[in-house]
């Protein structure tokens, strides 16, 4: 089958070509970055290896993303030397599930040694849809997962689950005294999954490996491309401190007594 192909400028430069929405042979692969250690959370055990209604909190991840028809598989990117993660049986998920010991010392290397490492082995198509999930996140729901790949299968860049900022944003010195009130107008917060095409998110994340970024879309961005948001809500939070375990706790067990 002959694909066609788009190719994006910024002035006179190429900065990649890639497979656009026409692609029959697109497939739509999770990635989920779990080598970092999670010190905020004040625990020596890994924060996705933390205890969540009686499974490590990665799971729940992986599993709304199994459940996911579309989704073909999902690749857990770990930290070299990682033996938590083999502590536990995943054998439920098998056909879908991979690990990889690649990860970096931040997200956006672990992200992006991940794709290369998959690429190597097979597992990934220049064209295929990269969904990255946070292991910290939860509480995201199968709906959720659903519209974001709905409202952006057909899309010539790609985007992310996010939700309109609601409290009041302050600017503060550094004596944590307030400079200035900002504006919360057309702000969101970003969540994830982000999804991008394989090719354009290694690019961006390749280009943007000194940048310190904290998100892939944000690596995208600095192409000068503008994802898209897909409207998410509040409980697609990312457990960060030991405050947020009990609330993600709390609500699924209240969504598994639905």
């Amino acid at each position: 089958m002959q694909l066609k192909i788009r190719t994006f400028f910024i002035g006179q430069s190429v900065l990649l070509t890639h497979f656009s929405k026409n692609s029959t042979m697109s497939k739509f692969i999770a990635l989920i970055p779990a080598a970092g250690s999670g010190s905020r959370m004040g625990h020596e055990l890994p924060k996705q290896y933390l205890s969540l209604n009686n499974q490590p909190m990665i799971y729940h991840a992986i599993n709304t993303l199994w459940q996911n028809r579309l989704i073909t598989r999902i690749l857990v990117i770990l930290a070299p030397g990682d033996l938590e993660w083999f502590k536990y049986d995943w054998s439920q998920f098998s056909g879908k599930l991979v690990a990889l010991n690649h990860g970096g010392t931040t997200r956006a290397e672990s992200v992006l040694n991940g794709l290369i490492a998959a690429k190597q082995k097979d597992l990934v198509q220049s064209n295929d849809w990269i969904l990255v999930h946070d292991a910290a996140r939860p509480c995201l729901t199968s709906i959720q997962l659903e519209n974001l790949i709905t409202e952006l299968a057909g899309d010539e860049v790609g985007g992310l689950l996010a939700v309109p900022v609601a409290d009041t944003l302050k600017r503060i010195d550094a004596s944590h005294r307030i400079i200035q009130t900002e504006s919360r107008e057309n702000l969101w917060q970003a969540q994830t999954p982000q999804m991008f095409r394989y090719d354009l998110l290694t690019q961006a994340l390749h280009n943007a490996a000194n940048a310190n970024i904290t998100d892939d879309a944000s690596a995208v961005e600095a192409l000068g491309l503008h994802p898209r948001l897909v409207l998410s809500d509040a409980y697609n939070f990312k457990v960060t401190y030991p405050q947020d375990l009990a609330l993600a706790e709390l609500i699924l067990q209240e969504r598994n007594n639905l």
